[in-house]
Protein backbone atom coordinates (compact mmCIF):
# COMPACT_ATOMS: atom_id res chain seq x y z
CA UNK A 1 0.00 0.00 0.00
CA UNK A 2 1.47 3.37 -0.94
CA UNK A 3 1.70 6.41 1.34
CA UNK A 4 -1.38 8.03 -0.21
CA UNK A 5 -3.59 5.02 0.49
CA UNK A 6 -2.15 4.64 3.98
CA UNK A 7 -2.73 8.25 4.95
CA UNK A 8 -6.14 8.67 3.34
CA UNK A 9 -7.87 6.78 6.14
CA UNK A 10 -9.20 8.58 9.24
CA UNK A 11 -8.00 6.06 11.84
CA UNK A 12 -4.53 5.72 10.34
CA UNK A 13 -4.17 9.47 10.06
CA UNK A 14 -5.21 9.88 13.71
CA UNK A 15 -2.59 7.30 14.73
CA UNK A 16 0.04 9.25 12.77
CA UNK A 17 -1.05 12.46 14.53
CA UNK A 18 -0.86 10.72 17.93
CA UNK A 19 2.74 9.72 17.21
CA UNK A 20 3.86 13.10 15.87
CA UNK A 21 6.58 15.10 17.55
CA UNK A 22 8.75 12.05 18.17
CA UNK A 23 6.26 10.47 20.57
CA UNK A 24 6.07 6.72 21.08
CA UNK A 25 2.97 4.85 22.18
CA UNK A 26 1.99 1.26 22.69
CA UNK A 27 -1.13 -0.10 21.04
CA UNK A 28 -2.84 0.01 24.42
CA UNK A 29 -1.95 3.70 24.87
CA UNK A 30 -3.23 4.45 21.38
CA UNK A 31 -6.47 2.65 22.23
CA UNK A 32 -6.82 4.90 25.30
CA UNK A 33 -5.97 8.00 23.24
CA UNK A 34 -8.45 7.08 20.47
CA UNK A 35 -11.15 5.82 22.80
CA UNK A 36 -13.87 6.22 20.15
CA UNK A 37 -12.14 3.70 17.85
CA UNK A 38 -12.59 -0.05 18.50
CA UNK A 39 -9.42 -1.74 19.80
CA UNK A 40 -9.45 -4.25 16.95
CA UNK A 41 -9.39 -1.37 14.44
CA UNK A 42 -6.40 0.23 16.18
CA UNK A 43 -4.45 -3.04 16.03
CA UNK A 44 -5.39 -3.63 12.38
CA UNK A 45 -4.39 -0.12 11.32
CA UNK A 46 -1.16 -0.27 13.33
CA UNK A 47 -0.28 -3.43 11.44
CA UNK A 48 -0.96 -1.72 8.11
CA UNK A 49 1.14 1.32 9.07
CA UNK A 50 4.06 -0.89 10.13
CA UNK A 51 3.72 -3.04 7.00
CA UNK A 52 3.57 0.14 4.89
CA UNK A 53 6.75 1.40 6.59
CA UNK A 54 5.14 4.51 8.08
CA UNK A 55 5.75 3.25 11.64
CA UNK A 56 8.45 1.20 13.29
CA UNK A 57 8.67 -0.67 16.56
CA UNK A 58 10.42 1.65 19.03
CA UNK A 59 10.71 -0.92 21.80
CA UNK A 60 9.32 -4.01 23.43
CA UNK A 61 8.65 -4.92 27.06
CA UNK A 62 6.99 -7.77 28.90
CA UNK A 63 3.60 -6.97 30.38
CA UNK A 64 1.78 -9.74 32.23
CA UNK A 65 3.59 -12.41 30.23
CA UNK A 66 2.96 -10.82 26.83
CA UNK A 67 5.23 -8.65 24.73
CA UNK A 68 4.01 -5.06 24.42
CA UNK A 69 5.45 -3.05 21.56
CA UNK A 70 5.69 0.70 21.39
CA UNK A 71 5.58 2.43 18.02
CA UNK A 72 6.94 5.63 16.50
CA UNK A 73 6.84 7.34 13.14
CA UNK A 74 9.80 6.43 10.99
CA UNK A 75 12.20 9.33 10.68
CA UNK A 76 12.39 8.71 6.93
CA UNK A 77 8.69 7.96 6.64
CA UNK A 78 7.18 8.37 3.25
CA UNK A 79 4.75 11.19 2.66
CA UNK A 80 2.36 11.89 -0.15
CA UNK A 81 4.69 13.05 -2.89
CA UNK A 82 3.76 16.24 -4.76
CA UNK A 83 3.51 14.29 -8.03
CA UNK A 84 1.06 11.86 -6.38
CA UNK A 85 -1.11 14.77 -5.26
CA UNK A 86 -0.91 16.34 -8.70
CA UNK A 87 -2.09 13.11 -10.36
CA UNK A 88 -5.05 12.52 -8.03
CA UNK A 89 -8.47 12.45 -9.64
CA UNK A 90 -11.28 14.72 -8.41
CA UNK A 91 -12.80 11.72 -6.59
CA UNK A 92 -9.47 10.97 -4.90
CA UNK A 93 -9.29 14.62 -3.80
CA UNK A 94 -12.85 14.31 -2.43
CA UNK A 95 -11.77 11.22 -0.49
CA UNK A 96 -8.66 12.98 0.84
CA UNK A 97 -10.64 16.03 1.90
CA UNK A 98 -13.33 13.90 3.54
CA UNK A 99 -10.63 11.97 5.43
CA UNK A 100 -8.99 15.18 6.60
CA UNK A 101 -12.35 16.58 7.76
CA UNK A 102 -13.31 13.33 9.54
CA UNK A 103 -9.99 13.37 11.42
CA UNK A 104 -10.35 17.06 12.25
CA UNK A 105 -13.88 16.55 13.60
CA UNK A 106 -12.86 13.49 15.65
CA UNK A 107 -9.84 15.25 17.15
CA UNK A 108 -11.83 18.43 17.86
CA UNK A 109 -14.51 16.37 19.62
CA UNK A 110 -11.81 14.57 21.64
CA UNK A 111 -10.43 17.99 22.66
CA UNK A 112 -13.89 19.26 23.68
CA UNK A 113 -14.50 16.05 25.68
CA UNK A 114 -11.51 16.79 27.93
CA UNK A 115 -12.63 18.01 31.35
CA UNK A 116 -10.26 21.00 31.16
CA UNK A 117 -11.14 22.04 27.59
CA UNK A 118 -11.37 25.82 27.35
CA UNK A 119 -11.70 26.84 23.69
CA UNK A 120 -11.41 30.56 24.40
CA UNK A 121 -8.34 30.29 26.63
CA UNK A 122 -6.76 27.77 24.24
CA UNK A 123 -7.15 30.18 21.28
CA UNK A 124 -9.34 27.74 19.35
CA UNK A 125 -10.19 29.15 15.96
CA UNK A 126 -12.29 27.97 13.05
CA UNK A 127 -12.82 31.10 11.05
CA UNK A 128 -13.37 31.28 7.32
CA UNK A 129 -12.67 34.18 5.01
CA UNK A 130 -12.69 34.88 1.32
CA UNK A 131 -9.56 36.44 -0.12
CA UNK A 132 -9.41 37.90 -3.61
CA UNK A 133 -5.93 37.12 -4.93
CA UNK A 134 -3.99 37.16 -8.15
CA UNK A 135 -1.77 34.13 -8.82
CA UNK A 136 1.26 36.15 -7.67
CA UNK A 137 -0.50 37.27 -4.47
CA UNK A 138 -1.51 33.66 -3.76
CA UNK A 139 2.10 32.48 -4.20
CA UNK A 140 3.34 35.26 -1.89
CA UNK A 141 0.75 34.46 0.76
CA UNK A 142 1.55 30.72 0.69
CA UNK A 143 5.27 31.41 0.91
CA UNK A 144 4.68 33.75 3.85
CA UNK A 145 2.57 31.14 5.65
CA UNK A 146 5.32 28.54 5.15
CA UNK A 147 7.86 31.01 6.53
CA UNK A 148 5.73 31.49 9.66
CA UNK A 149 4.87 27.82 10.30
CA UNK A 150 8.08 26.00 9.28
CA UNK A 151 10.22 27.02 12.29
CA UNK A 152 7.55 25.69 14.67
CA UNK A 153 6.97 22.44 12.76
CA UNK A 154 10.30 21.08 14.03
CA UNK A 155 9.30 21.51 17.70
CA UNK A 156 9.12 18.34 19.77
CA UNK A 157 7.08 17.74 22.92
CA UNK A 158 8.36 19.68 25.91
CA UNK A 159 7.42 20.54 29.46
CA UNK A 160 5.37 23.61 28.54
CA UNK A 161 4.38 22.52 25.02
CA UNK A 162 1.02 21.17 24.02
CA UNK A 163 0.16 19.95 20.51
CA UNK A 164 -1.98 22.24 18.37
CA UNK A 165 -3.57 21.20 15.08
CA UNK A 166 -3.33 23.64 12.23
CA UNK A 167 -5.39 22.73 9.20
CA UNK A 168 -5.16 25.28 6.43
CA UNK A 169 -7.78 24.65 3.79
CA UNK A 170 -7.45 26.59 0.59
CA UNK A 171 -9.40 26.27 -2.64
CA UNK A 172 -10.60 28.69 -5.28
CA UNK A 173 -14.22 29.74 -5.40
CA UNK A 174 -16.22 30.30 -8.52
CA UNK A 175 -14.73 32.73 -10.98
CA UNK A 176 -16.69 35.98 -11.03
Amino acid sequence: MDATDLLLHPVRLRIVHALSGGRTHSASELCDHLADVPRTSIYRHLGLLVEGEMLEVAGERKVRGAIERSYRLRADRPTIAPEAGASMTPDEHRRGFATAMAVLIAEFNAYLDQTDADPYADSVSYRQATLWLTPDELATMLSSLRDVVTPFAANTPGEDRRPYRISPILFPGESP
